[in-house]
């Protein structure tokens, strides 16, 4: 329900904003997201006994820097109606539209070997000629018995391991039998 309300929310700025200035909304949400991880932030915010207006002032005095009427605006509407706990899902879904617009995504590489930097910049090129974007490929080790790779934002993942490769071969050898 979150993801609906944060997509009109990001509509609306983007009907607004231009790209440079959504680029900017973007951190700005992101940093307003990450307050979420501090329990008195959220206990604050969520608490009902406390005044629309001292969640208001904490939310503006954390964007004060920036100086933006239209993010200013947006965040008191939020107040007003009561959707402060939308901005990490406006957060996400602003990450995703830069994403769309620079047609530039990021992704991991997990598994148990190390995979060297030329092996990653290839994986990256030759992702991105298949979808037709820019692909950043992070490693990640971990115990995963073969190699996987994921691009979240695209819907993307690809893996193949030993261990279902040597049962795909026992199971086609049976087969055959």
């Amino acid at each position: 329900m979150e993801e609906l309300i944060a997509k009109r929310y990001v509509k609306a700025l983007k009907s607004i904003m231009n790209q440079d200035a959504l680029n900017d909304a973007a951190d700005i949400f992101a940093a307003l997201a990450s307050q979420f991880t501090n329990s008195k932030f959220v206990e604050i915010v969520n608490n009902p006994d406390i005044e629309k207006s001292v969640k208001e002032e904490l939310l503006l005095s954390s964007v004060a820097g920036v100086k933006s009427g239209a993010i200013d605006n947006l965040l008191k509407l939020l107040v007003e109606k009561k959707r402060i706990d939308v901005i990490p899902a406006m957060a996400n879904e602003l990450r995703l539209e830069m994403a769309r617009i620079s047609n530039s995504y990021h992704g991991k590489v997990f598994s148990d070997s190390d995979i060297d930097a030329n092996t990653l910049e290839g994986l990256s090129t030759g992702l991105g000629k298949k979808v037709g974007a820019s692909v950043a490929l992070k490693f990640v080790k971990t115990d995963f018995d073969g190699i996987k790779v994921e691009v979240e934002d695209l819907g993307i993942e690809i893996n193949f391991s030993k261990t279902r490769l040597n049962a795909q071969v026992v199971e086609h050898i049976l087969k055959a039998i």
